[in-house]
């Protein structure tokens, strides 16, 4: 039986990353490098050795699956692996959104907001 979402709270920062930009669409490598680095506007960078450790483990999770498919194949270089959110890791993002929606919507999180910005 699965490991229920609540098992995987909190996420560390770059799995977030990773199953955002996979919750979107099936990516290889550079790919997630590419989107990650324009979603949070050059803010986070990955090194090809970290960002595979990182898919390493949520596939070892059960998080995201390898993947065969290939858009546009004759266009495509055979050695890339895609990489797609399995149902599981869709549960555990919205898990997450949810638990940093609730986080952030807090009176006392919104008064240091406040207080904080002005």
């Amino acid at each position: 039986m699965p490991r229920p979402p609540r098992d995987f709270l909190p996420l560390k920062p770059l799995d977030l990353q990773l199953l955002l930009s996979l919750a979107e669409q099936e990516r290889h490598g550079y790919g997630l490098v590419q989107d990650i680095g324009d979603r949070t506007e050059g803010l986070v960078t990955l090194e090809p050795g970290n960002l595979y450790r990182v898919i390493k483990r949520l596939l070892s999770d059960g998080l995201v699956a390898e993947t065969d498919r290939r858009n546009v194949p004759e266009l495509d270089d055979e050695r890339r692996r895609y990489y797609r959110i399995t149902p599981l890791g869709g549960r555990v993002l919205a898990s997450e959104i949810a638990r940093l929606r609730a986080l952030v919507s807090s009176p006392s999180v919104k008064a240091l907001v406040e207080r904080w910005s002005a």
